[in-house]
């Protein structure tokens, strides 16, 4: 078997997509000088593929659909790693590839890791990100034949945390935002989601590197996103494994009974076995095809 270098799957990913943004014209906010001249890091594993870190330059690839096959419906999605790192290919450009295959439009969402040394507010540079994304698809929806309503977001386990951040908390614009786009995503779509920086069922690594060793506990509070829940909030789509020993699947289960406070639709499974990342079981037809059923049922296919 010949082995694929980090800068091959780049290259092979880039060419997957069929335009990449530049996030924040290209100058993305509180970023320190010293951030200038970083170069990212680029490796592969050989399970979960393209990993990326030390990201200075966020930006969103585009995955179009079939000419012809598009059906409105956009998911913009962001990549786990416990916000250290990304996991671009299995959690990113292989689900894009398989949205598009059902005329969903897909965006990859290579987004900053907090880094104290980089930028100055370094919590809410991965929330600027995706709410950069939002903003870009909604106004260039009609260009890619996108229905303004229909405009997701998806996460896997840290991804999954700022996919539910940005759908609990668009009324607080951390990014400049002259048009006044709506920042809400319309629907959810969380893969064993981190959605709690608690004590009790929160992911210590992923609360550790995006708010630090020490962080005050009004900010803990703000980013556990099951106690920032409102009659606002999105529907979502929620899966995970009862034997994931690295993300509680009481983080699902806590922000499913949240949504279902509220009567905000929302659909949760938790397979019994599967682990952190369904690596083994669940094959990604099985789990990949729940969610598009949920999609199906929320009138988005």
């Amino acid at each position: 078997m010949i082995k694929i270098t980090g800068l091959l799957l780049l290259l092979s990913m880039a060419a997957a997509a069929q335009e990449t943004i530049l996030l924040h014209g290209g100058a993305p906010p509180h970023m320190l000088p010293v951030a200038q001249g970083e170069k990212e890091n680029v490796r592969t594993d050989k399970t979960v593929g393209l990993l990326i870190s030390n990201i200075t330059q966020p930006s969103l690839q585009v995955f179009l659909p079939e000419a012809g096959k598009a059906n409105g419906t956009a998911v913009i999605i962001c990549p786990g790693g416990g916000y250290g790192v990304l996991l671009m290919s299995r959690e990113g450009s292989d689900v894009a590839k398989a949205f598009t295959t059902e005329g969903v439009t897909a965006f990859v969402l290579k987004y900053r890791l907090p880094v104290a040394t980089l930028m100055q507010e370094p919590s809410l540079a991965p929330l600027q990100d995706a709410q950069e994304a939002i903003r870009i698809v909604r106004e260039r929806a009609r260009e890619w034949g996108i229905d303004e309503k229909k405009i997701g977001i998806m996460g896997f386990s840290a991804g999954g945390h700022l996919a539910a951040t940005a759908g609990t908390h668009f009324e607080q614009a951390v990014i400049k935002n002259k048009a006044g786009t709506s920042l809400r995503p319309n629907f959810m779509l969380l893969l064993n989601p981190v959605i709690s920086f608690t004590d009790s069922i929160g992911h210590a690594g992923s609360r550790k590197n995006l708010l630090g060793a020490t962080p005050a506990p009004e900010k803990v509070r703000w980013f556990s996103n099951e106690l920032q829940v409102s009659d606002k909030t999105p529907p979502a789509f929620l899966v995970h494994a009862g034997d994931d020993t690295v993300v509680d699947e009481k983080n699902s289960l806590y922000f499913y009974q949240a949504l279902r406070k509220y009567k905000i639709p929302a659909s949760l499974h938790i397979y019994q076995k599967g682990e952190h990342g369904f690596l083994k079981e669940p094959a990604f037809d099985e789990w990949f095809g729940r969610c598009l059923f949920w999609m199906q049922q929320a009138g988005l296919m």
